[in-house]
């Protein structure tokens, strides 16, 4: 955290002295929130993770392109290492918050605005997030790692390879990949959607599938998020292949936890977040096995 603090106090953008102060929440990088000149700004200080295939040219695209599309803060500065974002001031969303259905009905424009504006302002290279890569190279990484939850992994891969050809085909949109509660700011008169980390073309349906499994929506509140986001009568077909992709996105928190138990340095009990997702990802299978 000093390092970090530190850096954050000697980015070049500062016109004076200036005190980093911590931002709780972030379970992927150190946050700062910094004073200065009058105005406030977020600080976001974190390299490239290799092993979350996390890459900071992306995020710095999406976060760009989010920010021209109205949809995510101003991108002020971006150096090796740190991006300096726009303070919004506001209430950050709880999954409680997410739940309600008035905020629901206000979320659901900005993902759409994610996943059809956002690509439009898009510049240079970007990722695609396929949420199967991804679970298979965080087995890799499990492996490697000497991971105490190396034994589940033929299981849990068995699992990801079913729900994959459940899925396909897809269609293909920019997506934001990390649609927790925390990453809804509500100003009082609009959602702001922040942290790029994940971003990268993908179907709609993980973004839809991730809301729902990250906040606990309801089964009508699913069945309402997808007739609101398609514009037409869930079938049955629509809804299995939205099921298995929600499973995915439970897997992939649960690996994402998992990883992360040998791997980062943040102060933050992923054990307990891995018993929490996983918790969840079995309960998902379980729906997902009755249909």
């Amino acid at each position: 955290m000093t390092d970090a603090r530190e850096k954050a106090r000697g980015l070049s953008l500062w016109t004076g002295p200036v005190e980093p102060e911590p931002l709780g929440g972030g379970i992927t990088n150190v946050n700062f929130a910094v004073a200065d000149g009058g105005d406030k700004y977020v600080v976001r200080i974190g390299d490239d993770i290799p092993v979350h295939q996390v890459m900071r040219f992306n995020e710095l695209a999406a976060s760009q392109a989010a920010a021209a599309a109205g949809i995510s803060p101003e991108v002020v500065h971006a150096e090796r290492g740190a991006l300096v974002l726009r303070f919004v001031a506001g209430r950050t969303f709880a999954e409680e918050d997410v739940r309600a259905q008035a905020n629901l009905e206000r979320i659901l424009p900005v993902i759409q605005r994610c996943h059809r504006d956002v690509p439009t302002h898009l510049r240079g290279p970007v990722l695609m997030f396929w949420v199967f890569h991804v679970l298979r190279d965080y087995a890799g990484t499990l492996r490697d790692g000497g991971s105490g939850h190396v034994g589940r992994l033929p299981g849990l891969l068995e699992i990801a390879d079913r729900l994959e050809a459940v899925v396909a085909p897809v269609e293909i949109v920019f997506g934001h990949n990390d649609l927790l509660a925390a990453n809804f700011i509500d100003d009082g008169d609009r959602i702001w959607l922040i942290d790029w980390d994940y971003a990268g073309f993908n179907s709609p349906l993980f973004d839809l599938g991730g809301l729902a499994s990250n906040n606990g929506l309801s089964p009508d509140q699913e069945d309402w998020l997808l007739e609101a986001y398609f514009d037409r009568t869930v079938t049955d077909d629509l809804r299995r292949r939205y099921t298995a992709m929600k499973c995915a996105s439970l897997l992939r928190e649960t690996m994402w936890s998992m990883v992360s138990e040998i791997h980062s340095d943040l102060d933050f009990d992923y054990a307990a977040y891995t018993a929490e997702n996983l918790a969840r990802f079995e309960a998902s299978m379980a729906a997902f096995e009755e249909m």
